[in-house]
Parts: structure tokens; C-alpha cells; sequence
């Protein structure tokens, strides 16, 4: 059964709580929460995901792995073992532009060792970049976060149909999450295609209606191969983009 993610920002309690209830209250085919760890927000995820956990019995915080000091104790082992906590989205995190947060050499790999050796009752989930290196490139760095622990894979936002079909071909023995995200303006578009490298195809429409549809085609998409989705609807009505999807 294909199971339904929704990535909330964690901007403010308030603002969290208020996506939260929305989703409970008109989409409950949506299993899990996951939150982004992001620094400009006083938020991070382990803590969106204890306020989730009230209303979600599955969250899944994100943990950047260059924000952990690998000779230093976990200090965070007792939040990652709440009970709504079941698994953790291991990324590697981008250097912060503020420089007196503190970072490290911490690679992702390390990260998910350390983590399936410290809190070996979580399930242990890694990021997936279509847009990072060639498909080659990709396809074995995910093969090395499978030889770490990671036991399945949220991907980076697809906009095309048809990149999510090759690598569904190269993913088949893994559990995975297709990342699907509104783009509505323009701007939002030259930043996925500059900062993050995304595809879009030739018929893209930077509109409501195109992602709306996009989406359905993406649900459809993971249906068929028994797969799972995450919606990532950044500065997005939730209502009014997963209204009559979910």
C-alpha cells in the first residue's frame, strides 16, 4: 500500500500547528509528517516533530549530518526516541551562511553508521538527488548509504514523469518516497534550476493547475509500482493543491 508523507516547515509553533490540524482534518490518507531541519528558522525538526507527534503517531524528522560533532556524544538520542519518532531522513546539510553556527566534516555516511549504532530502533532514511551527478553517480552513492543502513530513500523533488521512470528502474529493491513540490512562479522555477540543477519538461506551466495535476500523475505513478509519495507544498495552500488528490 503506498503510503502518503507531507513535509511540513517548521517556521513557527503556530504556523505548524495550524498545518497540522489542517492536514488531519481533510486529508487522513497522509500517514506521516516529515519536518525539515532548517537554520533560519529557532525551530528544528526534532522539536516540529514532538509538537506533530500530538496529532501523528509517524514523524520523521530531518537531521543534517555536518551539525554533529562526530567525537562528541549524540545529544539528541532522547528526543530521537519519542514515540512518534519511528525514523529519521539523514541529509548532508549545506555549509550555513551565518558562520558562527557551528559545522563539521561529518558525511552523510558517517552520520547513518553512527546513528544505526546509537539508536538502532530507528529506521534510518537518506536523501536521493536525481539532479547531484549522472544517474551512474547517484545510483552507486545510494548503493553506499544501503551498505551504511539507510533502509529507504526520500528523493529530491521530480517535476518529470519520465527521469522518475528511469530511476524507478535503477530503485526497485529499495522502499522509496518520490518527492513532488508545487512550483508556482517564475522565481521559483530559475531557483530550482540554478541552485538545485531540476528538469522540468517542455509542457511545464508554473501554474496551480499543472502541479495539480502533476500531482495526481506522481500519486498514480507510485500507486502503480508500489512505491511511496511525499508533497513538499513550500509557501503552497495546502488545501488548495491536495484538495481532490488525496
Amino acid at each position: 500500500m503506498t503510503e502518503i508523507s507531507i513535509e511540513l516547515v517548521p517556521r513557527s509553533e503556530k504556523s505548524l500547528r495550524e498545518e497540522l490540524q489542517l492536514v488531519k482534518d481533510k486529508f487522513p490518507s497522509v500517514n506521516r509528517i516529515n519536518i525539515p531541519d532548517i537554520l533560519r528558522f529557532k525551530m528544528r525538526s526534532w522539536e516540529g516533530c514532538a509538537i506533530a507527534g500530538e496529532s501523528f503517531s509517524n514523524t520523521i524528522p530531518h537531521l543534517r549530518a555536518i551539525d554533529f560533532d562526530p567525537n562528541q556524544p549524540l545529544q539528541i538520542v532522547e528526543e530521537l526516541c519519542a514515540d512518534a519518532i519511528e525514523a529519521v531522513l539523514v541529509v548532508t546539510g549545506d555549509p550555513p551562511q551565518d558562520m558562527s553556527h557551528k559545522c563539521y566534516r561529518t558525511s552523510c555516511l558517517e552520520m547513518i553508521r553512527r546513528l544505526k549504532r546509537e539508536v538502532p530502533q530507528l529506521t534510518i532514511y537518506a536523501g536521493m538527488d536525481p539532479y547531484r551527478n549522472g544517474i551512474k553517480e547517484e545510483i552507486d552513492y545510494i548503493k553506499a548509504k544501503q551498505d551504511a543502513g539507510a533502509e529507504a530513500f526520500f528523493t529530491q523533488p521530480f517535476f518529470d514523469l519520465r527521469l522518475m521512470e528511469i530511476y524507478q528502474g535503477f530503485m526497485q529493491d529499495c522502499t522509496v518516497y518520490w518527492g513532488i513540490s508545487p512550483v508556482l512562479t517564475e522565481n521559483s522555477q530559475n531557483y530550482w534550476e540554478n541552485k538545485n540543477n531540476a528538469v522540468f519538461p517542455p509542457d511545464f506551466e508554473a501554474t496551480l493547475n499543472w502541479n495539480r495535476e502533476f500531482a495526481q500523475k506522481a500519486l498514480s505513478f507510485a500507486e502503480a509500482h508500489q512505491d511511496n509519495i511525499y508533497f513538499m507544498p513550500i509557501r503552497t495552500d495546502i488545501a488548495a493543491y491536495l484538495d481532490g488528490i488525496l
